[in-house]
């Protein structure tokens, strides 16, 4: 199973088609990502993160339930034994 993160454009580094790069937030960490296969994201926009490649643009509705049902998902397993 795949698991795509939803993080935030904190600034874009290279526009270029084929090498697009933006920096990314996830919960205060930020990582260089490629963006080619979402080159009409921006700035403040959320995108979901699979192997260091932005996939598709979420909403920031979605992108907050989805944080929100990952840090469940954490604190429950900080509870099994």
């Amino acid at each position: 199973m795949c698991l795509g993160i939803p993080g935030k454009i904190v600034r874009w580094i290279n526009h270029d088609p084929t090498f697009a790069k933006a920096e990314i937030e996830f919960a205060g960490v930020r990582r260089e990502i490629h963006m080619a296969c979402v080159p009409e994201a921006s700035v403040g926009d959320y995108v979901v993160v699979h192997a260091g490649i932005a996939i598709c643009i979420l909403d920031e509705a979605e992108a907050a339930k989805t944080l929100a049902d990952l840090k469940s998902i954490e604190e429950l397993s900080d509870e099994i034994p």
